[in-house]
This record gives C-alpha cells, structure tokens and sequence, in this order.
C-alpha cells in the first residue's frame, strides 16, 4: 500500500469528505528561476531540493514543478519533445527522483505539469509526421489544406499571428498550401485528441511518472484538447486580420468524453491529485470537472485574475481593478466551486504579473501584500503560492522590448502597435501584463544576483528585478513582522490551529456590505465561525456589525480572538469597527 493509499485509508469520514489533496497548501515553482545549484545562471532540480527545508520551515506540503521535460524551451518547457526524459539544463531523471524522496522526508508532496494539449515540434512523433506524410504521425497533430493562399481558418494563435503553419513543400495541383495547428507557439503544434492511439501514448505515459511516485499533475490547456471540427472562420477582431479562436477551440461539447477517459485509465487509479487549468469554463459544467465523480480533484478559476483587462488577451485594454468586481467574481467563484466540488485559490503564477501591481499599481507595500494574502488564502480550497509571492516580490520595468524573453509579451507589444499605440505606450502596457514580470529569479538575499546562484557573479538566464536589497528571504525569514511571517503564520493557523478545519473544510458564506471598498467572507464549520475582512481603500472605513449580522441571518454578531492582522490592533466598540487603510484581518466571530 502506497503512503497516499495509507492516508485516505485513515482519514476521518465522519464529518464530511476529506481527501488527503484538500488538506495541502500548495507551492508553485518556475525550476528556470527559483535556484541554480550549478552556477550556470539557471535553475535546476537539485536547486529545488536545496531548498526543500526553507518550504518545510514556511508550512509547505505541496510543490507543483513547472515543466522539467526535454524541450527546445521556446515556451519554457511547455514545448516537450520527450515526455520521458528531463532537459539538462534541470538535471537528470535521477536528480528528479532524489527530489521526490527528500521531499517526502519533509512531509512534502510533488506534482509535475501535464502538456498534452500540444508537444514540441521537435518531439520524434512531429518529426516523422513532416518526414512521412503517409505515416501514423500525421494523424497524431491537426493536419488541413488550406485554400486560394489562405490557411485553414482564420483564427490566431494566443502568441500572435496565424493559429496554423504552412508546411513546406506539401502543395497540391491546385496551390493549396498544407497547415498544422498550433493554438500556441508555431513550435508547439497540437495534438489530435480524436485519434484514440494518441491518447493511448498519452494515459502511457501519465501512468508512467504516477508509478514513478509524484502524488500527481497539474493539468496544462487541458480545456483546448477538442476542437470544432467543422473549422470554421470568426469575425475579424483586430487590426492583425486574425480572430479569437476560443469560440471553436475552447471547452467544447463533446470534450467531457475525452476527459473522462483520461481520468479513468490514468488519475482514478492512482488516488492522485489533479489541478486543472481550465480558463473560461462555465460554472454550470463545473460538476463534471470537479464533482464527486469529476475528471480533476480541483480546477483554478481564472475568472477574476484578467479583471484588468477590458478586451480579452489584450495587454492595451489594461484598467485598474475596481474592488466590487474583484469581490462580486470571487464570491461568484467560490459558491459555484463549493456547490460543486473544489477549488484551488491563487494570487499568482507563471502566466501573471506579481499581484502587487496588478491590485495596487505603485501603491505597493508590506501592508498591502498581507491584505491581498489574507483575502486568497482563507478562500475555500487548496491554496497556492507562487515562488517569491511569499516575501512580496513585484515587477520590473525594461527600457526595450529587447530585453523580454516571453513570446507572448513579444507578440503583444507588435499587437498594440499595429493598433495605433506607440512604442512607449506598447512598451509601458507589457512592462505591466508581461508573464517575464513572475519569471525573474527568487531573491533568496541582497547580493548581486540575489543568491539566485552560489557564484554570485553567475549571470541569470534572465535579468532581475533589482529590487533585491528591499525584497529577500534572508532580511525576512527571521524577522516577525515581515511578509514571509505573514504568510508562515497564515499556513499555520491553516494546518495546525484550533480553526484548521473551519479555514480547509467549512462553507463559504459571502458578506456582501453596502461598502464597496470592502471584501469579506465567513468561513463556517460546525459550531465556528471565522470572518476575513479587509479594506482595499487607504482611507479608513466603518463597518457596523449588526450590518454583518444581517447579511448572516443573525440578531447580532460579536468579535472574538483576532486570528491574523496586517496592523497592530482594530479600532471596535462592539457595535463598529474602524479598518485602517488597507487594513486586513481574520476573526472568530
């Protein structure tokens, strides 16, 4: 009996449904730039296992590794050309497996991410499929002819450009060209789902690393796997003559059969975890994915992390979050998620800007990044921290596009100048949305290149942010005010305190105040009762608590033991209390 086995075995059932997942708090590393442990200016696996007592002394249970497979790395590994082999710039297979067993020393669980929407075309099946037309390869990708010099359809692809690449030398007696697909990069074509032998390779070799013992995967594009296979155009929606494909390409009918498939022959008999990437899936198909029977133990809701733009995918349609939309789409999210199964709460990851920004722009501070940590992480779900989120880190401003290494910012700032924007403007708009904002080096100290490598004049695969001599773990760690200390205490309370239960597995009631500057929550468990409350205005606001009370269905609340707290103390007379400007809390009530 395998230790996860074990663990659901002996898990109490009375109450209600506690699967070993729910407990977890969850860490997300970027391997390129948490810790180079070979001074060649790029992370690796053994820097990750370096590391393993710092996650075990924050509260860490959890680790899911961004893409550690053979690829050329023109998307940062989620290009794969061999699924059963780790890229040396990360390691070796062996390195991976000494990660995996001194992490469940530590009582740390790892899961890896699953690309099987596409593969690199450098992968030995898209290869022969190009060298072979007649071969079983070619049926493993999207293959169509197009028409009159045109390709297939005219959908772009979410890094810009045709969403279809011409293959050379492959047109017939009629000019029509022949095309592949690739939703993402050109070098990342997709994967034909409706061939049964591709997903038979695929369900190969998920069960492949499950026995190789990770407690599971974090499921990348997972919703893009079925297309529409009328292939059919969509109106122009920029000035580029392409169109947003997601009407054809995204959680189309039909997608559940696949799904469920998977899940059967691979995740179900294992008693693993899954956390799916599943953006724009409608709620009310939520039981499918999520519920008792569902394809994934939780999904992340990326409803309210592109608030803060107006036009879908589009860097230049960049607006400050106004808070009663942040508040309205996560109660949104939470209610649908717990009516239905699980979620996974997240201020940040590899495809975000820092969350600082992006909530508070230069308002940036220890204060605010404590309300933001209060409000996500007593959230109903398994919670996820993003590398460097837990000491506060922000983005980096680049004097030119040159300096980016992300291809999706390199296609945005050609976007917003084909749209009448100037450089400056084009530049100032990927300077805020860039992915590369999250991609920097953690800043383990305040040397020269953070502590990112042992040499410290090792030169990073990517530049830094600079911002190393305010921002690192060495000046936090031991400092008890500190942000790091924030998010150790909030863990804390999570797994080990007297309301460890109430803040995994109790219900999400949503506080909706006529104060639009205020988000609050309960989280409620039996007999206790929790309320997270926190001011995103910087000037101070009254909350009367029989108004609370109201929206609770109760004659009068009063506040108990202050659980968690950005600032020393509440202003409360027992009929009010006076929030500090962006001040946050937790309190039994």
């Amino acid at each position: 009996m395998t230790l996860l086995n074990m663990e659901e075995k002996n898990m109490d059932t009375k109450k209600l449904d506690k699967k070993w997942w729910k407990k977890e708090v969850g860490y997300q590393i970027y391997p390129r730039s948490f810790y180079d442990s070979n001074n060649d200016g790029i992370g690796d696996l053994n820097g990750i296992t370096e590391k393993l007592d710092y996650l075990k002394d924050l509260g860490i249970t959890l680790i899911w590794v961004c893409p550690i497979f053979k690829s050329p790395m023109d998307d940062n590994g989620y290009d794969i050309s061999d699924y059963y082999d780790v890229n040396p710039e990360f390691g070796t297979k062996e390195d991976l497996e000494r990660l995996i067993a001194e992490a469940e020393k530590r009582g740390i669980k790892v899961i890896l991410d699953l690309v099987i929407n596409h593969t690199s075309d450098e992968h030995e099946w898209f290869l022969e499929a190009l060298r072979n037309p007649e071969s079983k390869y070619r049926d493993y990708y999207i293959f169509k002819r197009g028409e009159n010099g045109l390709p297939p359809t005219n959908w772009r692809s979410h890094f810009g450009g045709s969403a279809w690449e011409k293959v050379e030398g492959e047109t017939d007696e009629n000019g029509n060209e022949m095309y592949y697909l690739h939703l993402f990069s050109k070098k990342q074509p997709d994967l034909n789902w409706e061939n049964p032998e591709v997903r038979e390779e695929l369900y190969k070799m998920v069960n492949y690393w499950l026995e190789k013992g990770i407690a599971g995967f974090r499921v990348d594009a997972i919703n893009s796997i079925k297309k529409d296979a009328r292939y059919l155009n969509l109106p122009v929606d920029g000035a580029d003559g392409f169109a947003y494909s997601i009407k054809y390409t995204l959680n189309q009918p039909g997608i559940e059969e696949f799904l469920g498939e998977l899940a059967k022959k691979t995740f179900k008999k294992h008693n693993c975890m899954t956390v799916a990437e599943t953006p724009l899936l409608e709620y009310e198909r939520y039981n499918d994915f999520i519920g008792e029977d569902g394809f994934f133990s939780m999904i992340f809701d990326f409803s309210y992390s592109d608030l803060d733009m107006t036009k879908d995918g589009f860097y230049y349609s960049l607006r400050d979050i106004p808070t009663v939309e942040l508040r309205n789409k996560i109660f949104e999210s939470q209610l649908s998620q717990q009516k239905y199964g699980w979620g996974a709460p997240f201020l940040e990851n590899h495809d975000l800007p820092r969350s600082l920004n992006k909530f508070f722009g230069i308002k940036t501070n220890e204060t605010n990044a404590k309300l933001l940590a209060n409000v996500f992480f007593f959230l109903r779900g398994t919670p996820f921290i993003y590398q460097g989120q837990e000491i506060g880190m922000d983005n980096f401003v680049r004097n030119d596009i040159s300096e980016f290494d992300d291809i999706a910012s390199k296609d945005q700032y050609q976007r917003a100048l084909g749209e009448g924007f100037s450089s400056e403007e084009a530049l100032h708009f990927v300077n805020k949305r860039s992915r590369d904002n999250s991609r920097t080096p953690m800043q383990w100290d305040n040397s020269k290149n953070a502590g990112f490598s042992k040499d410290e004049n090792s030169k990073s695969w990517i530049k830094l942010t600079g911002s190393q001599a305010a921002t690192n773990v060495a000046d936090q760690i031991n400092d008890k005010n500190s942000i790091f200390a924030h998010y150790k205490k909030m863990i804390d309370l999570r797994q080990n305190g007297k309301y460890s239960d109430c803040l995994t597995f109790g219900e999400f009631v949503p506080v909706k105040l006529e104060n639009d500057e205020i988000i609050a929550y309960v989280r409620k468990y039996e007999t206790q009762k929790v309320l997270c409350i926190s001011n995103f205005s910087e000037l101070k606001q009254e909350v009367k608590l029989n108004e609370i009370a109201k929206v609770l269905g109760e004659k009068e609340i009063k506040l108990g033991e202050i659980l968690i707290n950005n600032f020393e103390g509440l202003e409360n007379d027992g009929e009010k209390v006076v929030l500090k400007g962006f001040q946050s809390l937790l309190v039994e009530i």
